[in-house]
């Protein structure tokens, strides 16, 4: 009789489908929460190859904040398409017009802790007891702290301090009303693997991963691209350079690197020999040692 042997990414995609399923079983309405980035995408592959053939039952939700690349806009509109499933969109501007949140003032004006209330007003409106990320433990040091069920109270506030126990594989979705759950089925997952995945099983991403030349200014060790949200200081001047991204959020807060990683080979290679965090090139995680712990005990994903 002979032997099957998992590798590593079976392990990784088994364990994901396990969790995305007991998902499905615990709540009564869970979704996925969809930012165009490598990692939602994946949680949305993973979606698919756990309920194939049928289609994927989690309705996405994005949090648009006006200010993303038109990259992501095109791919998420694409996939969605593709995928005939059910987009909930949440709009920051929507939120600053109602008077729910307030724009922020300055030259590193952003509009990334925003999310925060539009993200909370979409669960509570939808009547959301779960929502999907795609948050792994490799990335921060606030998220190595996450359980796969991530308990949020009935202000949408997380408590590191305050989280269900995980015993082998047994998950608690036990929840009050007024309450919700994050999942993060890839927690177990390093940007290596992700990359590896992805070649792997050939999904589709972002032209914003690959890299490719575009206007940039050099900010804050980063190469910050040009929008018509970007305000210029003193000084600052734009160039031209072949970058690409290694994390995508607002275009306002994603720093790029010089590459030349123009395949997923590229990309692979280039990754297996970095020294800076996946996330060292975002300006909203440089406000503070604690800003994403600070932003997800208010709510953020």
């Amino acid at each position: 009789m002979s032997k099957y042997y998992l590798n590593y990414l079976d392990e990784l995609e088994s364990e994901a489908i396990f969790i995305l399923r007991e998902v499905w079983a615990q709540f009564e309405n869970p979704v996925i929460l969809f930012s165009g980035g490598k990692d939602s995408i994946l949680v949305t592959h993973l979606a698919k190859q756990a309920f194939y053939p049928s289609k994927i039952p989690f309705a996405l939700m994005h949090v648009d904040t006006g200010h993303n690349f038109p990259e992501t806009i095109k791919f998420r509109d694409d996939l969605i398409e593709s995928l005939g499933a059910k987009l909930i969109v949440g709009s920051v501007q929507k939120s600053i017009d109602q008077g729910r949140v307030a724009e922020e003032k300055g030259k590193n004006a952003t509009r990334n802790a925003l999310q925060i209330t539009t993200l909370l007003d979409a669960i509570e409106g939808n009547k959301v007891d779960c929502a999907i990320g795609g948050g792994r433990r490799d990335e921060e040091k606030a998220r190595a702290k996450e359980r796969f069920f991530s308990h949020r109270n009935d202000f949408g506030e997380w408590d590191p301090k305050n989280q269900r126990p995980e015993l082998w594989n047994l998950l608690n979705g036990k929840q009050f009303e007024g309450e919700h759950f994050r999942a993060f089925p890839i927690s177990n997952w390093t940007e290596m693997d992700v990359w590896n995945y992805i070649k792997r099983e050939n999904i589709s991403i972002p032209s914003l991963y690959f890299a490719h030349e575009r206007e940039v200014v050099f900010r804050s060790n980063s190469w910050i691209p040009v929008s018509e949200y970007l305000k210029l200081e003193d000084g600052e001047k734009i160039e031209k350079k072949k970058i690409r991204f290694r994390t995508l959020g607002d275009i306002t807060i994603t720093g790029g690197i010089e590459s030349e990683a123009d395949t997923l080979d590229k990309i692979a290679d280039e990754v297996s020999a970095m020294r800076k965090t996946e996330r060292g090139d975002r300006s909203d995680d440089k406000r503070s040692e604690t800003a994403m712990e600070d932003r997800k005990k208010q709510g953020y994903f």
